[in-house]
C-alpha cells in the first residue's frame, strides 16, 4: 500500500508552537497518515520536533526550506535533516518576477545555483528538490520553459522534483505525462486537486483548490503514472479552501484510500 503524508502547510495556523504542533501531529496520525512534510512550522527546536514526530509515529518525509537559508545555514540545515532522518529537502519554488521568469538566462543562472547546492547537500546524503507552481511552464526567450530548463540542466543524482499536480494542471499541462517523463525523479509527490479549466494562455492562479478527489483532475491516470515513476510518498496538500483544514486532510485521505484505492 502506498504511503500517504500530510503537507503541514495545509494546517499552518496550528503549528506555531510545540504544544500546537504536537496536537496537530496527533490528529494527522489518527486520520491514518504515516508521515508529514515540514513546512510553515513555528520556531520549534529541531530535537523537539523529532521527539513529537517519534511520539506520534510519524515520519518526516520531506521539508520545504528557503534557498537562501540552505545557502547561508547549510550545515544547520544538514544537521536538522539528518536528525529527522529525512533525505528529501525541497524549496517551495523560485519566483523571479513576471518579467525575469520569461528570460532563459534567469533559469540558466538559477539552475546553476541550484545544482551547486544539490551537490553540496548530496555529500551528506540529502537530495535537493524543486516544488513547482504554474509560472515555470511559461515560455522563455529561447522557446523553452523554466521547467524545461530544470529538467534538462539539473542532475538526477543530486536533485529531485516535487511535482504539484494542481499547479501543473493549472498551467494547462498533464500531471500524468510529466510524471512519466520524470520517472525515478519524483520520490515525493504533491497530491492537490482543484476545479481547473483551460484559459487562452492557460496560466491563471485563481482556480479553486479542492480536497483530493473532489476536483476535476484525472486521478486514475495521475496515480498510475506516479506508480510508474516510482513515487515513494504521496503528500496531500491544500493551499486554501472553504473546508476546515483538518477536515480537508481527512476527506482527502478517505477519498484516496477508500474511493481511489491508493
Amino acid at each position: 500500500m502506498e504511503k500517504l503524508a500530510a503537507q503541514l502547510y495545509t494546517v499552518r495556523d496550528f503549528t506555531k508552537t510545540a504544544k500546537d504542533f504536537a496536537k496537530t501531529c496527533r490528529k494527522i496520525r489518527a486520520m491514518g497518515y504515516e508521515g508529514v512534510q515540514l513546512s510553515a512550522v513555528g520556531p520549534i527546536p529541531p530535537r523537539e520536533i523529532q521527539k513529537i514526530l517519534d511520539g506520534e509515529g510519524l515520519a518526516c518525509v520531506a521539508t520545504h526550506v528557503s534557498l537562501d537559508r540552505i545557502e547561508k545555514e547549510t550545515q544547520a540545515v544538514i544537521d536538522e535533516h539528518l536528525l529527522w532522518n529525512c533525505p528529501h529537502i525541497a524549496i517551495g519554488g523560485f519566483f523571479p518576477g513576471e518579467e525575469e521568469e520569461r528570460k532563459a538566462k534567469t533559469w540558466k543562472d538559477f539552475t546553476a545555483r541550484f545544482s551547486k547546492l544539490g551537490k553540496s547537500l548530496s555529500k551528506a546524503g540529502l537530495v535537493l528538490g524543486y516544488h513547482n507552481h504554474f509560472h515555470e511552464f511559461i515560455q522563455t526567450s529561447d522557446g523553452l520553459t523554466g521547467y524545461e530548463h530544470l529538467i534538462r540542466e539539473l542532475d538526477p543524482a543530486t536533485t529531485w522534483f516535487e511535482v504539484d499536480t494542481y499547479w501543473v494542471a493549472a498551467a494547462g499541462k498533464s500531471p500524468a505525462a510529466l510524471l512519466r517523463r520524470l520517472a525515478h525523479r519524483v520520490p515525493c509527490l504533491h497530491l492537490k486537486d482543484g476545479k481547473v479549466s483551460r484559459r487562452k494562455e492557460g496560466f491563471a492562479p485563481d482556480f479553486a483548490i479542492t480536497e483530493v478527489g473532489d476536483g476535476n483532475l484525472d486521478w486514475p491516470q495521475i496515480l498510475e503514472a506516479a506508480r510508474f515513476a516510482g513515487t515513494q510518498w504521496y503528500i496531500v496538500e491544500r493551499d486554501n479552501g472553504e473546508m476546515e483544514p483538518f477536515r480537508s486532510l481527512e476527506r482527502s485521505f478517505r477519498n484516496l484510500r477508500f474511493t481511489m484505492g491508493l
